[in-house]
This record gives structure tokens, sequence and C-alpha cells, in this order.
């Protein structure tokens, strides 16, 4: 995702995520669903996150300075972490909360009527934000499966708005099952238990979430498939002899740093191997310029290198 659809998909988030929370949360007033206040609670966090992943988006786009020789880049990925922390803390926390304050003192829900208003309307903009993002995803996937591409997605705007959306589909799901059986069933407890599951429900998408970002933020190789792709395009270059696999790194969604070590052919004088250097990084550069650093160690035959010393 370029910057811009990376931005819409948050904005587009954050926006639903307000509509939804003030909607719970009137429900919950009503009616006194702790399932639905869990809800609410669910949904306030996501708005935090997605401000939260804007601000770190912005901040990543700050340009290199001489403390950060290579950018703010990674900077995107520690506030996606923090997003994974506040989900797992705030989220899933005050969530399991809720639900053993309710199972202490149980209040029958009065009327779901407006629950059921509530997580229907929940439902089609969580998944409505959840399409957006997946048309974006089909369109680079490529042959990877949809699964296969979020996995191998740089990009928070991608994988934690997914995650969260996720999480709120399973929550609002549990939510449903819970506010319906309880009052069917006149059992108040019932309620009590979604609540408890809705939280873990967050729980387990925040380690998901900070399992993603630690790899980003460690340094995550780029996707194998642009490195086979690179590799393809230094063998094509007539004066390479040999190379090694490609190193990379991600700095950001749209910003790899990658060193080639390659052997040239003999008889090349240093002229000859600077002019093939040139153009091994042109050509990268304008195929995928999300690549924006390339250092390349240009090694000759150990024939040639003895030559060159005797002289």
């Amino acid at each position: 995702m370029a910057g811009g659809s990376s931005k819409a998909g948050i904005y587009g988030a954050v926006a639903a995520n307000v509509a939804i929370a003030i909607t719970k949360f009137i429900a919950a007033a009503f009616t006194g669903s702790s399932a639905m206040l869990s809800e609410g609670i669910h949904s306030v966090v996501d708005t935090g996150n997605g401000l939260l992943l804007l601000l770190g988006l912005k901040r990543s786009l700050k340009p290199a300075d001489e403390q950060h020789p290579f950018g703010h880049g990674k900077e995107y990925y520690f506030w996606s972490l923090i997003v994974a922390v506040l989900i797992f803390a705030i989220g899933g926390g005050m969530s399991v909360y809720e639900g053993l304050i309710h199972l202490q003192h149980p209040e029958p829900i009065t009327d779901p009527f407006w629950n059921y208003i509530t997580l229907g309307f929940a439902l089609f903009f969580e998944g409505m934000s959840s399409y957006i993002i997946l048309k974006q995803i089909a369109v680079e996937r490529g042959e990877q499966s949809y699964w296969q591409a979020i996995k191998a997605s740089k990009d928070p705007a991608v994988f934690a708005v997914l995650y969260e959306n996720a999480g709120a589909i399973f929550g609002l799901m549990i939510a449903f099952i819970g506010v319906f059986l309880g009052h069917t069933l006149e059992n108040p407890f019932i309620d009590g238990v979604a609540s408890i599951l809705i939280g873990l429900v967050l729980v387990i998408i925040a380690v998901m979430l900070v399992n993603e970002s630690k790899g980003l933020l460690i340094g995550e190789a780029a996707d194998s498939r642009l490195i086979s792709q690179i590799s393809k395009l230094v063998q094509s270059e007539p004066s390479v002899e040999s190379f090694k696999v490609p190193l990379s790194m991600h700095f950001g969604p749209q910003e790899i740093l990658l060193v080639l070590n390659v052997q040239f052919r003999q008889n090349m004088s240093t002229a000859d191997i600077e002019q093939a250097t040139n153009r091994i990084e042109k050509i990268i550069r304008t195929k995928y310029p999300e690549v924006k650093r390339i250092y390349i160690e240009a090694n000759r035959p150990a024939q040639v290198e003895e030559s060159l010393r005797n002289k």
C-alpha cells in the first residue's frame, strides 16, 4: 500500500469506530448489557489505535538526520507495537474486568432491541472497512493467498487494521450471542461471560500484532518474491559472474535497504565495474522504487586482484 491509500484506510477505520463507539455506549446505557459496554470500550480503543497509526505514519516520513541517518521509517512500526499493547491492556483487560464485575453483580438486560440494531450497524461498518483493505490487497497479492499477503505485508495500515477488524467482528458475534442467550434464557451471567470472551479475543489479536510489529522493529527482510526478482535482474547483467543472495531490511512499508555482494567478470577495469554498478542500481531503482538505498560490494576474481597488485 502506498502512503495515500494507507492513510485512507486508517481514516475510514477511525471514522467508522467513532460512530460505532457512540452507538454502542448508547445501547449499553439503555439496556444495561455488559457485553455491549465491552464492545463500546473496544471501539474506543480501536479509534485511539487508528489515531496512533496516523501519528506513526506522519512521524515516519521525517527526513533523515545526523542521529537517524536511515530516516525515521521504523517509528511507524514502533507505534503499531504501542497499538498492540493498548489492545491487550485496555481493550482486553477492561473487557475481562467488566465481565467479571457483571458476574459478581449481574443485571438483567431490559430491552435487547437496541443492542441488535447497534450490533448490526457495527458489523456493517466493520465489514465495509475490511472490504476496502482486502480489495487493495487483491490488487497487490499476485499468486499469494489473502492470508499469505496479509502475513507478508510490512504496512501496519494493512495488518493492524485487518486484525483489529477481525477482532471486532468476532467480538460482535460473541456480543450478539451473549445478548440473545442472556435475554432469552433470562440469565444475566451469560452476558458477563460474553464480555470476558470478547476480552480474550482482543488479547489474542494483541499477541498477533505484537509478533508482527516485533519482527519489523528487529529488522525484517523484504518479500521473498521481490528478492527473487532483483536476483534475476542482477543475473541478467552481462558483467556479473556471480553474486550472493541479496540482503535486505525494511525501514518502512515503502522503504527498503538492499545490500548486494557481486563478483564481476575477469579483465574488467575499475571504470567498467563502476559503470556496471551504476547500471544495476539504476535498473533496480527504476523497477522497484521502494528500494531506497542500495549498497553494492563489488569484487573481482582472485587472479585479477593478484595481477593488479603485482603491477
